[in-house]
Protein backbone atom coordinates (compact mmCIF):
# COMPACT_ATOMS: atom_id res chain seq x y z
CA UNK A 1 0.00 0.00 0.00
CA UNK A 2 1.35 3.38 -1.01
CA UNK A 3 1.90 5.78 1.83
CA UNK A 4 -0.44 8.63 2.72
CA UNK A 5 0.36 12.19 2.23
CA UNK A 6 -0.17 15.05 4.25
CA UNK A 7 -0.26 18.92 3.36
CA UNK A 8 -0.08 20.98 6.82
CA UNK A 9 -0.36 24.93 6.55
CA UNK A 10 1.47 26.80 9.33
CA UNK A 11 3.55 23.93 9.11
CA UNK A 12 7.44 25.34 10.12
CA UNK A 13 6.30 26.82 13.85
CA UNK A 14 4.17 26.01 16.65
CA UNK A 15 1.22 23.87 16.40
CA UNK A 16 1.96 23.12 12.66
CA UNK A 17 5.25 22.02 13.05
CA UNK A 18 4.10 19.78 16.01
CA UNK A 19 1.75 18.18 13.74
CA UNK A 20 4.40 18.03 10.98
CA UNK A 21 6.44 16.08 13.36
CA UNK A 22 3.88 13.59 14.69
CA UNK A 23 2.55 12.35 10.99
CA UNK A 24 5.93 12.07 9.36
CA UNK A 25 6.62 9.32 13.06
CA UNK A 26 3.23 8.09 11.82
CA UNK A 27 4.71 6.95 8.56
CA UNK A 28 3.18 9.87 6.38
CA UNK A 29 5.11 11.65 3.61
CA UNK A 30 4.33 15.54 4.60
CA UNK A 31 4.62 19.13 3.13
CA UNK A 32 4.92 21.77 5.18
CA UNK A 33 3.07 24.93 3.54
CA UNK A 34 3.94 28.42 5.29
CA UNK A 35 5.14 31.82 3.67
CA UNK A 36 8.11 31.36 2.13
CA UNK A 37 11.11 32.85 3.98
CA UNK A 38 15.20 31.35 4.41
CA UNK A 39 14.14 30.53 8.06
CA UNK A 40 10.92 28.34 7.06
CA UNK A 41 12.74 26.75 3.89
CA UNK A 42 15.34 25.57 6.72
CA UNK A 43 12.95 24.02 9.30
CA UNK A 44 11.04 22.15 5.98
CA UNK A 45 15.18 20.95 5.33
CA UNK A 46 15.74 20.10 8.75
CA UNK A 47 12.77 18.36 9.17
CA UNK A 48 13.38 16.40 6.03
CA UNK A 49 9.51 17.58 4.61
CA UNK A 50 8.69 19.14 1.45
CA UNK A 51 8.32 23.14 1.50
CA UNK A 52 5.27 24.52 -0.07
CA UNK A 53 5.53 28.57 -0.05
CA UNK A 54 2.83 30.33 -0.11
CA UNK A 55 1.05 33.37 1.42
CA UNK A 56 -2.74 31.98 2.35
CA UNK A 57 -4.17 35.79 1.89
CA UNK A 58 -3.47 35.40 -2.08
CA UNK A 59 -6.17 33.01 -3.60
CA UNK A 60 -3.68 31.74 -6.82
CA UNK A 61 -1.33 30.59 -3.67
CA UNK A 62 -3.97 28.03 -2.59
CA UNK A 63 -4.43 26.61 -5.88
CA UNK A 64 -1.01 26.44 -6.47
CA UNK A 65 -0.26 24.99 -3.20
CA UNK A 66 -1.99 21.87 -3.94
CA UNK A 67 -0.80 21.69 -7.14
CA UNK A 68 2.61 21.77 -6.18
CA UNK A 69 1.62 18.80 -3.32
CA UNK A 70 0.80 16.61 -6.11
CA UNK A 71 3.44 17.10 -8.69
CA UNK A 72 5.68 16.11 -5.74
CA UNK A 73 4.14 13.92 -4.26
CA UNK A 74 2.01 12.30 -6.44
CA UNK A 75 -1.39 12.96 -4.23
CA UNK A 76 -2.52 13.82 -1.19
CA UNK A 77 -4.79 12.01 1.75
CA UNK A 78 -4.55 14.63 4.33
CA UNK A 79 -4.93 18.12 4.52
CA UNK A 80 -4.38 19.68 8.11
CA UNK A 81 -5.84 23.65 7.61
CA UNK A 82 -3.89 25.45 10.46
CA UNK A 83 -2.30 28.34 9.50
CA UNK A 84 -3.24 31.99 11.24
CA UNK A 85 -2.54 34.59 13.39
CA UNK A 86 -3.78 36.77 16.12
CA UNK A 87 -4.11 40.63 16.62
CA UNK A 88 -5.70 41.69 19.70
CA UNK A 89 -7.25 45.21 19.55
CA UNK A 90 -11.08 46.70 20.70
CA UNK A 91 -12.85 46.87 17.67
CA UNK A 92 -13.07 50.31 17.28
CA UNK A 93 -9.35 50.53 16.53
CA UNK A 94 -9.19 47.37 14.52
CA UNK A 95 -7.53 47.84 11.32
CA UNK A 96 -9.24 46.84 8.59
CA UNK A 97 -6.98 45.66 6.17
CA UNK A 98 -5.92 43.66 9.45
CA UNK A 99 -9.31 42.04 9.49
CA UNK A 100 -9.56 41.44 6.07
CA UNK A 101 -6.27 39.35 5.93
CA UNK A 102 -7.60 37.33 8.78
CA UNK A 103 -10.38 36.09 7.40
CA UNK A 104 -8.70 35.11 4.41
CA UNK A 105 -6.11 33.36 5.85
CA UNK A 106 -8.22 31.60 8.47
CA UNK A 107 -11.48 30.70 6.96
CA UNK A 108 -11.25 31.63 2.92
CA UNK A 109 -8.20 29.35 2.70
CA UNK A 110 -9.27 26.30 4.49
CA UNK A 111 -12.14 26.67 1.90
CA UNK A 112 -10.01 27.30 -1.26
CA UNK A 113 -7.53 24.52 -0.32
CA UNK A 114 -10.53 22.17 0.73
CA UNK A 115 -12.20 22.55 -2.59
CA UNK A 116 -8.88 22.77 -5.25
CA UNK A 117 -7.37 19.26 -3.23
CA UNK A 118 -11.12 17.99 -2.89
CA UNK A 119 -10.80 15.46 -5.88
CA UNK A 120 -7.44 14.52 -4.43
CA UNK A 121 -9.08 13.73 -1.24
CA UNK A 122 -11.67 11.55 -2.39
CA UNK A 123 -9.65 9.69 -5.07
CA UNK A 124 -7.61 8.87 -1.97
CA UNK A 125 -10.54 6.38 -0.24
CA UNK A 126 -9.43 7.97 3.09
CA UNK A 127 -9.43 11.43 2.61
CA UNK A 128 -8.90 13.87 5.64
CA UNK A 129 -9.73 17.43 5.97
CA UNK A 130 -8.57 18.45 10.11
CA UNK A 131 -9.18 21.61 10.72
CA UNK A 132 -7.37 23.37 13.86
CA UNK A 133 -10.32 25.66 14.76
CA UNK A 134 -9.90 26.96 18.68
CA UNK A 135 -11.90 26.68 21.92
CA UNK A 136 -12.63 30.71 20.83
CA UNK A 137 -14.79 28.46 17.83
CA UNK A 138 -16.87 28.31 20.72
CA UNK A 139 -16.45 30.98 22.64
CA UNK A 140 -15.51 35.00 22.47
CA UNK A 141 -13.06 36.54 24.49
CA UNK A 142 -12.82 40.44 23.69
CA UNK A 143 -10.29 42.51 21.67
CA UNK A 144 -10.38 39.21 18.74
CA UNK A 145 -13.04 40.05 17.12
CA UNK A 146 -11.36 38.77 13.35
CA UNK A 147 -9.95 35.76 14.64
CA UNK A 148 -13.18 34.56 16.70
CA UNK A 149 -15.19 34.85 13.80
CA UNK A 150 -12.86 33.04 11.45
CA UNK A 151 -12.93 30.39 13.89
CA UNK A 152 -16.49 30.02 14.20
CA UNK A 153 -16.70 29.60 10.24
CA UNK A 154 -14.65 27.24 10.36
CA UNK A 155 -16.76 24.91 12.93
CA UNK A 156 -19.67 26.06 10.00
CA UNK A 157 -17.65 24.80 7.37
CA UNK A 158 -15.95 21.73 8.57
CA UNK A 159 -19.86 20.70 9.37
CA UNK A 160 -21.33 21.99 5.80
CA UNK A 161 -18.24 19.56 4.08
CA UNK A 162 -18.41 16.68 6.30
CA UNK A 163 -21.93 16.70 5.20
CA UNK A 164 -20.83 16.67 1.16
CA UNK A 165 -17.45 14.34 1.93
CA UNK A 166 -18.90 11.53 3.46
CA UNK A 167 -20.39 10.31 -0.13
CA UNK A 168 -16.59 10.07 -1.28
CA UNK A 169 -14.78 8.83 1.97
CA UNK A 170 -13.87 12.51 2.73
CA UNK A 171 -14.08 13.10 6.70
CA UNK A 172 -13.92 16.76 7.81
CA UNK A 173 -13.29 17.64 11.76
CA UNK A 174 -12.16 20.34 13.57
CA UNK A 175 -10.45 20.45 16.77
CA UNK A 176 -10.31 23.06 19.49
CA UNK A 177 -7.34 23.68 21.60
CA UNK A 178 -7.11 26.32 24.55
CA UNK A 179 -4.07 28.22 24.42
CA UNK A 180 -1.00 26.28 23.11
CA UNK A 181 2.45 27.24 24.04
CA UNK A 182 4.01 28.29 20.89
CA UNK A 183 5.54 31.42 19.29
CA UNK A 184 2.08 33.02 18.46
CA UNK A 185 0.75 32.86 22.30
CA UNK A 186 4.22 34.25 23.64
CA UNK A 187 3.80 37.24 21.00
CA UNK A 188 0.09 37.96 21.88
CA UNK A 189 1.25 38.41 25.83
CA UNK A 190 2.06 42.05 25.16
CA UNK A 191 -0.95 42.76 23.79
CA UNK A 192 -2.92 41.11 26.20
CA UNK A 193 -1.62 43.23 28.98
CA UNK A 194 -2.28 46.20 27.10
CA UNK A 195 -5.60 46.19 26.46
CA UNK A 196 -6.56 44.67 29.74
CA UNK A 197 -4.54 46.72 31.69
CA UNK A 198 -2.68 44.39 33.60
CA UNK A 199 0.94 43.59 34.24
CA UNK A 200 2.48 41.01 31.39
CA UNK A 201 3.51 38.66 34.15
CA UNK A 202 -0.59 38.27 34.59
CA UNK A 203 -1.35 37.62 31.26
CA UNK A 204 -1.46 33.49 31.88
CA UNK A 205 -3.12 33.17 34.88
CA UNK A 206 -5.53 35.66 34.36
CA UNK A 207 -6.30 35.64 30.80
CA UNK A 208 -5.14 32.48 29.44
CA UNK A 209 -5.79 30.24 32.04
CA UNK A 210 -8.61 31.92 34.11
CA UNK A 211 -11.46 29.68 31.77
CA UNK A 212 -9.94 26.63 32.26
CA UNK A 213 -10.40 24.05 34.80
CA UNK A 214 -6.92 22.56 34.05
CA UNK A 215 -4.27 25.35 35.11
CA UNK A 216 -1.37 24.66 32.72
CA UNK A 217 -0.54 25.50 28.87
CA UNK A 218 -1.25 22.92 26.04
CA UNK A 219 1.74 21.84 24.09
CA UNK A 220 1.59 21.46 20.33
CA UNK A 221 2.20 17.95 21.00
CA UNK A 222 -0.96 17.25 22.72
CA UNK A 223 -2.75 18.74 19.69
CA UNK A 224 -0.54 17.00 17.32
CA UNK A 225 -1.46 13.61 18.98
CA UNK A 226 -5.36 14.32 18.39
CA UNK A 227 -4.18 15.18 14.67
CA UNK A 228 -2.98 11.94 14.89
CA UNK A 229 -6.24 10.12 15.64
CA UNK A 230 -8.23 11.78 13.34
CA UNK A 231 -5.82 11.16 10.56
CA UNK A 232 -5.51 7.77 11.23
CA UNK A 233 -7.97 4.89 9.60
CA UNK A 234 -9.41 4.17 13.13
CA UNK A 235 -11.27 7.62 12.67
CA UNK A 236 -13.09 6.41 9.33
CA UNK A 237 -16.09 7.60 11.12
CA UNK A 238 -15.68 10.56 12.76
CA UNK A 239 -16.66 13.64 10.46
CA UNK A 240 -18.10 16.89 11.26
CA UNK A 241 -17.15 16.47 14.79
CA UNK A 242 -15.97 19.43 16.95
CA UNK A 243 -13.34 18.23 19.59
CA UNK A 244 -12.30 20.19 22.55
CA UNK A 245 -9.00 19.90 23.70
CA UNK A 246 -9.82 22.98 26.07
CA UNK A 247 -8.61 22.07 29.49
CA UNK A 248 -12.30 22.27 30.48
CA UNK A 249 -12.76 25.85 29.16
CA UNK A 250 -16.50 24.97 27.64
CA UNK A 251 -17.46 22.60 30.87
CA UNK A 252 -18.39 25.80 32.95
Amino acid sequence: MSTRIALVTGGTSGIGLGIVRRLKQDGLQVAALDLDSEHNRKVASEEEVLFVPANLAEREACKNAIGQVEEALGGLDVLVNNAGFQHISPIADFPEDTWDTMLHVMLTAPFLLSKYAWELLGRSGQGRIINIASVHGQVASPFKSAYISAKHGLIGFTRTAALEGAATGITVNAICPAYVRTPLVDRQLEDQARTRNIPIEEVVSKVMLEPAAIKQLLEPEDVAALVSYVASKAAWGMTGSVLNLDLGWTAR
